[in-house]
């Protein structure tokens, strides 16, 4: 029996210190961040995080504010004196509280409330946990609602900690005879022994009904009640606004329109989605302790790491150290070489001046020499002293120093070094790179482009990442399916060691949205992440094609480029020999050109630019036999009102039932006619648009609908039909002189260009093969 009670106080004691632990650790979740300390009376911000109301009154005092207007706290029993207990003295007032010393502090005096001061409109409330300002309205916190969930959590948590040690004492008790409190009146906000409770509650009397609870240090109100109107509940919840509404708020004019639900619903949902996301985190303990386990072991690895950069950065500078005191050896050895040179010439010049003296030296021997007699022996010795003594002479009449004893050139400038050395910096790495959005462009691949700033440190290479934001699942380009690309935010994928400034991304999905960025990486790692760039990829698989040179091509008026892909009309001699003809008609030069290829099902997209500067450009989609019997038709055409898909029509295509065997866009100048019909167009006439650097194409053969966009947004521009009951050809018409270049393959930019391709276009029905 004794050890089955042992047990049972072990596993009582180890749950309790379990239960301790987890509320100790609890305790950050628990501190206001103004004071950081145990929050205090918290009310909710507007942003719902909360702090102490005190502190909050400090903080908006502190910024200029009148002093707040808070809460008042309900009367107690002991707030007057008939209802004081006769066994209880008065006691002395209390003291200056926090924020009068506050307002002492930063007003002078107390300001107090003068009729004529204003309140701003709206205050401004730095909360430390968004580290930004939020908007408390015209009553500052006066709109704020109290935290009582906060507080019953702070409690539990004061019970748990302190396990029964802190007792809670009668208020109404004399301190000699003060006694335990056994109970508390969340009515009256104070703790009461037996006795004194009796007292003061009689039976018979209002009081008697008030609402008993446990002795506690802080009382909260019941319930939550609106701070405009008082004694109404809070029974509504605004989504749009996120704020509780009582039921008169909800009948103003600034929650009209808004989703409003019942406080039930609202209690019930978001008790739900907090429940579920509980269960995730706690059905996901081992991810939690693994990444715990990375972040303890990258905490370790920059201790490890910061010792190792701080051995070699005093490495480094002994180094440093050392190869200056070798430079100062060398320095200072050729400063005593120089000398010693320049003491012995200046030596030897003093011995030669000296000897010149009338009683010594030179002048001496030759006094000495002039009283010899012998004219031989005079001349044979004389010849010596007459040279040393016409030396003489001219170093007397020309006297210089034989050594300059200045040291102006052994002087060492090291400003230069100075500021090197002042600039010697940790290895930086990278800054962020600058994303050149003219070059960078989706079609069959994406082709990312970019820079580096002139300041940044230069990069080894680059890491690419690229992340799909549509969460539709599209066909794949190339058949293969990445990975995570099911959702709406799949996950980050890498293109590592990047060696330029540029990148190909293949294998990605149809008619969705990318989002890219790109960091560079050095010695000292990798820098910033570019801002990001969003790229919509084509609605279908990009068609490879090259213009035909067989069809329509006249030699004086078109040009093909290099490639086939790109052609320039230039109105030749025709139109100058037309112009006799201008009173009685009008004529223009017109030119066909038909790509290589024809489709014959599925989904197919392209994309070129047309100059600006082009009088009139068709681009667009045809019949393949419509299309030969096109080009068998005169070279000299009337006005293009002719062709009923021209956009220049007058409605006459409208009473035909069947599709149109051509669907062209006709633009030029600039600018862009739109034709009346078409499902994007809800005008009732034909319309002008700017003309988009790149113009896409989109048919859809198994509906017969073409599709033209702006390439660079992949904003629909026009949609029209086309008859595809035969093979369909991409078609371009030149009227008058123009340009357009057929927008290249992402793909063949790393690549050789692949010689242009030959494919006879014939009256039957073709099937290409690439």
């Amino acid at each position: 029996m004794a050890d089955a009670e042992l047990q049972t106080f072990t596993s009582i004691m180890d749950a309790l210190v379990r239960i301790s632990s987890n509320m100790k650790s609890m305790e950050r979740e628990l501190r206001c961040p103004v004071c950081e300390e145990m929050v205090k009376q918290p009310i909710v911000l507007p942003c719902m995080h909360s702090v102490c109301v005190l502190c909050a009154a400090e903080v908006l005092v502190q910024r200029g504010y009148p002093p707040p207007e808070l809460p008042p706290e309900r009367n107690t029993p002991t707030s007057s004196p008939s209802t004081r207990s006769p066994r209880h003295a008065r006691r002395p007032p209390p003291k200056t509280d926090r924020l009068e010393r506050v307002l002492k502090t930063v007003c002078g005096t107390y300001p107090g409330r003068r009729r004529k001061d204003t309140i701003p409109l709206n205050m401004l409330f730095p909360c430390p946990t968004c580290c930004r300002d939020v908007e408390l309205g015209e009553r500052g916190l006066a709109d704020c609602l109290r935290n009582l969930t906060l507080e019953r959590i702070i409690e539990r948590y004061r019970q748990t900690v302190s396990l029964g040690s802190m007792a809670v004492m009668c208020q109404f008790c004399k301190p000699p005879q003060a006694l335990e409190a056994t109970k508390g009146c969340a009515d009256c906000r104070a703790n009461f022994c037996n006795e004194c409770f009796k007292l003061y509650h009689p039976w018979g009397t209002p009081r008697a009904q008030h609402e008993h609870v446990l002795p506690t240090h802080s009382f909260r109100p019941k319930v939550l009640v609106c701070v405009e109107h008082e004694q109404e509940r809070m029974q509504f919840y605004c989504c749009s606004c996120q704020r509780l509404l009582c039921a008169l708020c909800k009948l103003r004019r600034v929650h009209n329109g808004h989703k409003v639900m019942p406080i039930a619903h609202a209690y019930q949902t978001l008790k739900d989605k907090i429940t579920k996301q509980m269960s995730y985190v706690l059905a996901h303990q081992e991810r939690v302790q693994a990444q715990i386990t990375q972040v303890e072991s990258a905490i370790a690895q920059t201790e490890m790491n910061s010792a190792v950069a701080k051995e070699q950065l005093n490495q480094c500078m002994t180094n440093m150290r050392e190869e200056l005191a070798e430079r100062q050896c060398a320095l200072i050895k050729t400063l005593e070489e120089t000398r010693v040179q320049k003491s012995e010439a200046l030596n030897t010049q003093l011995s030669e001046k000296q000897s010149l003296l009338d009683n010594a030296g030179l002048v001496v021997y030759t006094q000495e020499l002039l009283k010899e007699n012998d004219q031989p022996c005079f001349v044979q010795a004389a010849r010596v002293t007459h040279n040393r003594l016409i030396t003489a002479i001219e170093n007397l009449q020309r006297f210089s120093i034989s050594a300059d004893p200045s040291f102006l050139r052994f002087h060492v400038d090291i400003s230069r070094e100075l500021k090197l050395i002042s600039s010697i910096n940790f290895i930086q790495a990278p800054l962020a790179p600058v994303i050149d959005t003219q070059k960078t462009l989706a079609y069959d691949h994406l082709y990312l482009c970019w820079r580096l700033p002139q300041d940044s440190a230069p990069a080894w290479h680059y890491s690419v990442e690229y992340q799909r934001k549509d969460g539709r699942d599209g066909p794949k380009w190339g058949g293969v399916k990445s990975e995570g690309s099911g959702g709406p935010n799949s996950p980050w994928q890498r293109i590592d060691e990047v060696g330029g400034t540029s990148a190909v991304i293949d294998r990605l999905e149809m008619d969705s949205v990318y989002v890219l960025r790109v960091r560079g990486c050095n010695k000292a790692g990798f820098g910033e992440y570019s801002e990001e760039v969003y790229l919509h990829t084509p609605p279908a698989q990009v068609l490879s094609f090259c213009l035909d040179s067989r069809w329509g091509l006249h030699a004086e008026r078109v040009a093909l480029g290099k490639g086939q892909t790109y052609a320039r009309s230039v109105p030749g001699l025709n139109l100058l020999q037309a112009a006799d003809r201008a009173l009685t008609s009008f004529h223009l030069t017109s030119d066909l050109l038909v790509a290589d290829v024809s489709i014959t099902q599925g989904r197919h997209y392209w994309a070129c630019s047309v100059e600006p500067g082009s009088y009139l450009v068709k681009v667009g989609v045809g019949l393949e036999t419509k299309l030969q019997e096109w080009f068998h038709l005169p070279q000299d055409m009337a006005s293009p009102r002719y062709d009923p898909d021209s956009g220049h029509d007058s409605g006459a295509e409208d009473a035909q039932d069947c599709p149109p065997p051509f669907c062209f866009l006709t633009m030029g100048m600039g600018k862009i006619l739109m034709p009346k019909s078409g499902a994007s167009n809800g005008m009732s006439g034909p319309l002008t648009a700017p003309l988009p650097p790149r113009l896409g194409v989109c048919l859809d053969f198994d509906k017969g609908c073409v599709t033209f966009y702006d390439a660079h947004s992949l904003r629909v521009l026009w949609d029209g039909t086309v008859d595809c009951s035969a093979p369909v050809c991409p078609a371009f018409c030149f009227i008058g002189g123009g340009a357009l270049q057929l927008q290249e393959l992402i793909a063949n930019r790393s690549t050789e260009q692949a010689p242009p391709r030959r494919v006879t276009i014939q009256s039957h029905a073709t099937t290409l093969s690439n």
